[in-house]
């Protein structure tokens, strides 16, 4: 697992939104008048992050890592006998990719990208529907998928990418891919469990691809 990385919220800048690295971070606020933005140490912590306020996060310490050891106690290890999916983007819409991998061995089981134009939800959503179908290819219908995003797995709940990124000439291809995914989704029952990632108690999921 990556140690020490961290994830940027952009409140206000040239391009708000989550970043999983520095330099695209910087470029969204060097020479935005009153940039407000903060970095996090997981992913889930941005994302919550930005639906909220920079006030609520002004003044506050948040690079110190958090293990939460009460949820650990509460919850347990992670079930080692699944795969898990993540997804990078460089840029807020950037290019994109995702990928999965053996939560036991770390051992990557597939990955596609990079997509241009692209975001983490759709790749975080991609990558859910991807691990979905490679596993009912291989008759594993009750093996679980981890995701550290709550975004994507509402997504496949709802069985529709919610994402409010408009086609381009340039995200064609991408398009043609969430289109794909979502009538997978809809012609496809699937039992395997998708579970949440607890980011704060077990550190980046396995699938991270630890970018700084």
């Amino acid at each position: 697992m990556a140690k020490n990385k961290k994830y940027y919220v952009v409140w206000s800048g040239k391009i708000p939104g989550v970043y999983g690295n520095w330099n695209d971070c910087k470029k969204s606020i060097d020479g935005f008048p009153g940039a407000e933005y903060k970095s996090f140490t997981s992913k889930e912590e941005a994302e919550i992050a930005y639906t909220r306020s920079y006030l609520d996060y002004k003044g506050v310490n948040t690079k110190k890592p958090v293990v939460d050891k009460e949820l650990l106690a509460k919850i347990g290890e992670p079930n080692l006998h699944s795969i898990a999916v993540d997804a990078a983007c460089s840029g807020n819409p950037g290019l994109m990719e995702y990928r999965g991998v053996d939560t036991q061995t770390h051992k990557q089981l597939f990955i596609q990208g990079p997509f241009k134009e692209g975001t983490n939800n759709i790749g975080e959503f991609l990558a859910l529907v991807h691990g979905l179908a490679y596993l009912q290819k291989l008759g594993k219908t009750e093996l679980p998928i981890y995701s550290d995003s709550k975004i994507a797995i509402g997504w496949i709940k709802a069985k529709e990418c919610r994402t409010k990124i408009t086609p381009t000439p340039n995200n064609k291809v991408l398009f043609n891919l969430i289109k794909r995914g979502e009538k997978w989704l809809q012609e496809n029952a699937f039992k395997n469990p998708i579970l949440k990632w607890e980011t704060k108690a077990w550190g980046e999921i396995p699938a991270d691809f630890g970018r700084k």
